[in-house]
């Protein structure tokens, strides 16, 4: 599908290359001026205040696949499919052994736990690839790790290992984004300390005997950092969405959710009970849209209005790698009277001049967004998630949250891990350390992406943000990416369908402060060999916007000279 966003335009528009003028607007390099949108227009509603829209360059690229590479993995995916007939065929008959989960044959009258089919995915294409994932790390998982090498006798249904460790392989897939998960350090001793003070565990809830001091420090710690009144944390990122977003809505209730959207906001939005319309990623016409329709017609049959319109939307989407308009968002929830729901847990502490996320990154005022979410299992080195806001929100939460009623506190010696964290990227720590790191990631990133452009690769995603996908695209280039980067001792996450577009599989690479710039070279080193090996340079710099969107008037093109 092809993609391609750039400048401030909205809705996924790009700006031709060639500097253009209307009136007082222009754009000029793909950038755009005095805070124009499409076609040099600068409606009120598009503007926050006085200022400008944006007050930086707002540069995503999402190249076409080229047509070719596009038949080809679709012929790829039928040829797959064909052979899983044949060979579930033969395991029909007995003639090939299946070493799937199957009912017990005492219980073949029964009616089935799950339909049969829904495997078949599993059984005949993703186990082809799945020496690929959950491969064993005995080490931390910093900048470097250590593998346990394993091997398949069974064409991969199970594994067993050799005994023999690969070594300082070059981790470009943990979200380790400051370099903070390490193992030595102030940071390490502070949270033995905090271990042999108050254990490993609290075995209780917050409301009842698990609410410690440390707890009540980190959220005051998080609120200064957010800019917010008052801040709540959770033991687990997942359920700080899953378990918060019902406890926000309900029924009456519509909810706004960006279609790229986390696992854990989908399934929160499900478990609420509101009602949810998707609206295309980053495309501000499409989510306008729905506003409009939301107040012009309310509630299906009885037009009643909405009682909340909640907005979701990421900081930094972890699969493209895009960061959220959020400048658009901010503005469209303003004029609507909605609610803006903001998940910040790949963007908070890798944006921003200061590390505190996609609000520090666009100058905004953290005010404006009214539920702040983020977890530390990514920039901190931590686990958990916290949600932050007026206090009147949060103390609403104390009470109304499932995850505050029955989920075990956070373990202490993790609190302190986030705590010491938290202040070495606010400067509290004494050093400069935290903003060297933040500047170090930023560097880096933008080094990471320049190199895999000129190198010819397809990249998807913002030029600021460190999660950096590859496209792959055909399925049998997926497991052998994956294999190939490891012989080189380069660690890589590789990804399919289903958690992609089934043309869309990819390489997902996350950069990393901890990385010196001779990781990164060799580490690209190793990426152009093997995309030289598997012919995954199919960059033709022609960039198109989503052409199947269906709320885009205007098409622009970028070609190169």
């Amino acid at each position: 599908m092809p993609r391609y966003s750039t400048g401030g335009a909205p809705g996924g528009h790009s700006y031709s290359q060639k500097p253009t003028m209307n009136g007082d607007c222009k754009t000029e390099n793909g950038v755009l001026k005095n805070g124009c949108v499409r076609n040099g227009v600068c409606p009120e509603d598009r503007c926050l205040g006085n200022g400008v829209l944006y007050k930086r360059p707002f540069n995503e690229v999402f190249e076409e696949t080229p047509m070719l590479v596009a038949v080809l993995t679709y012929m790829g995916y039928g040829i797959l499919t064909l052979f899983g007939y044949l060979r579930d065929f033969l395991r029909a008959c007995k003639i090939e052994k299946c070493h799937h989960a199957t009912e017990r044959e005492e219980q073949k009258d029964f009616v089935p736990l799950y339909q049969d089919f829904e495997n078949f995915y599993t059984r005949n294409l993703y186990m082809r690839i799945r020496d690929n994932w959950n491969r064993p790390v005995c080490s931390v998982p910093g900048e470097r790790v250590d593998v346990l090498e394993r091997f398949s006798d069974d064409y991969n249904w199970t594994f067993k290992f050799t005994g023999r460790i690969i070594k300082g392989v070059i981790n470009m897939g943990s979200y380790n984004y400051l370099g903070f998960a390490r193992n030595s350090g102030f940071f390490n001793d502070a949270s033995a300390n905090v271990l042999r003070q108050y254990g490993g565990g609290v075995c209780s809830t917050r409301q009842e005997m698990g609410n410690l001091d440390i707890h009540e420090e980190l959220e005051c710690l998080v609120a200064r950092f957010l800019g917010v009144e008052a801040a709540m944390i959770y033991g687990m990122g997942f359920a700080t969405n899953s378990m918060n977003i019902p406890a926000l809505a309900g029924k009456g209730c519509l909810i706004l959710s960006d279609e790229l959207n986390h696992a854990s906001l989908v399934l929160g939005a499900r478990l609420s009970g509101a009602t949810i319309r998707i609206f295309k990623h980053n495309n501000m016409q499409s989510l306008e849209k729905l506003l409009r329709d939301a107040i012009v017609h309310g509630q299906p049959r009885t037009h009643r209005p909405w009682k909340k319109i909640i907005i979701l939307v990421e900081g930094i989407y972890s699969m493209e790698g895009s960061i959220v308009r959020l400048p658009e968002v901010i503005s469209l929830k303003k004029k609507y009277k909605a609610y803006l729901y903001l998940d910040e847990a790949h963007s908070i502490g890798a944006l921003g001049p200061n590390g505190r996320g996609v609000v520090d990154y666009f100058g905004l005022d953290s005010r404006d967004v009214d539920i702040m979410m983020g977890t530390f299992t990514k920039s901190f080195g931590g686990a958990g998630g916290y949600i932050g806001g007026s206090k009147i929100l949060i103390d609403y939460l104390r009470k109304h949250s499932h995850s505050t009623a029955y989920a075990t506190s956070m373990s202490p010696p993790v609190a302190e891990q986030i705590i010491t964290t938290m202040k070495c990227i606010m400067g509290e720590d004494g050093t400069t350390l935290g903003r060297e790191r933040v500047e170090q990631l930023a560097e880096n990133t933008r080094y990471f992406r320049r190199r895999l452009t000129e190198m010819g690769f397809i990249i998807y995603g913002n030029s600021d943000s460190p999660v950096v996908p590859l496209m792959l695209y055909m399925p049998a280039k997926i497991g052998a990416f994956g294999r190939e980067m490891l012989k080189r001792n380069i660690g890589v996450v590789v990804v399919g369908f289903p958690a992609t577009p089934i043309i869309e599989s990819r390489a997902r690479f996350c950069v990393s402060a901890a990385h010196t710039k001779e990781m990164l070279d060799q580490a690209l080193s190793k990426i152009s060999e093997v995309g030289d090996l598997l012919q995954l340079k199919y960059s033709r710099h022609h960039f198109v916007p989503l052409l199947d969107r269906p709320f885009d008037e205007t098409t622009y093109e970028e070609t190169e000279d």
